[in-house]
């Protein structure tokens, strides 16, 4: 596995599109100071997932874009693309060749491409685990990283060892798994509260439910009484008024009778 094209277009100095062909063999870049040499590190590293701007001698990542010059105008997306012959199987993909690809737009989004198809940035850190390639491996050494071997703390030379023993995508998944673990505890956890607030929730229903189901009782309970207090009170009412009507025929019968005798009488 080795590097053998690196194209770069709007990357920190390189306004115009660099096409670097690294032929086999050892590929040195000659030049005096400020022409750029550092630049084409930093593009591998970028390209390769860095995400600290530090790391590559900036303030903010958004200072990777060329910032413009007194002929040119600032352009408005930093792209870098790395090809990596694969003859040997050594990533894990059933290609010859692999292109990298890492845009950062000046809006703020970003894109990542496994041969110009669209990936996640992890997708591209599980690719080159354990291969001494990566943002922070071996395969990119700076005095830094001596000076980490070279130290005391064993916590600053563990990740270079790890890398170089190949144990560092199963220490990842590890970590991922842990993670996932805490999340799944943590989720546990708020649907426990959850079930327990619904369950106070679900005791106050009932009661409730409760206290409306004596109302509908009680309510038809008084329904029920009110229609037979009324049907009784018509009953009454027609009974009393049969009497009357039969009074008031029989007072009607007696006055027709004492119009009648005074009648005769007067004749």
């Amino acid at each position: 596995m080795w590097l053998s094209r690196l194209e770069m277009f709007g990357f920190k100095s390189f306004a115009k599109k660099l096409d670097l062909k690294l032929l086999g063999g050892i590929t040195a870049i000659v030049g005096p100071n400020g022409c750029g040499k550092s630049n084409v590190v930093d593009a591998i590293r970028w390209v390769l997932g860095e995400q600290r701007p530090t790391r590559i001698r900036l303030d903010n990542m958004s200072d990777v874009i060329f910032k413009g010059s007194n002929t040119r105008r600032p352009l408005g997306l930093a792209e870098v693309s790395l090809t990596i012959e694969n003859q040997s199987g050594v990533l894990a993909v059933d290609v010859p060749e692999i292109t990298i690809t890492r845009r950062l737009y000046r809006s703020g989004e970003s894109e990542y491409l496994i041969n110009r198809k669209p990936c996640r940035l992890c997708d591209i850190n599980e690719l080159f685990m354990d291969t001494g390639m990566g943002s922070d491996s071996y395969s990119l050494f700076e005095l830094s990283m001596i000076n980490a071997i070279l130290s005391d703390r064993a916590e600053e030379r563990r990740h270079i060892f790890d890398e170089a023993a190949g144990i560092t995508k199963y220490k990842a998944r590890r970590k991922s798994a842990v993670n996932t673990l805490i999340g799944i505890e943590s989720d546990l956890e708020r649907l426990n509260d959850i079930i327990t607030e619904l369950g106070k929730r679900v005791d106050a229903l009932k009661r409730q439910a409760a206290k409306a189901a004596r109302y509908r009782s009680f309510k038809n309970e008084i329904k029920s009484k009110t229609l037979a207090l009324a049907g009784f009170e018509i009953t009454r009412q027609k009974e009393k008024l049969r009497r009357v009507d039969e009074s008031l025929n029989a007072v009607k019968s007696e006055s027709s009778a004492i119009r009648a005798s005074l009648e005769s009488g007067t004749s």
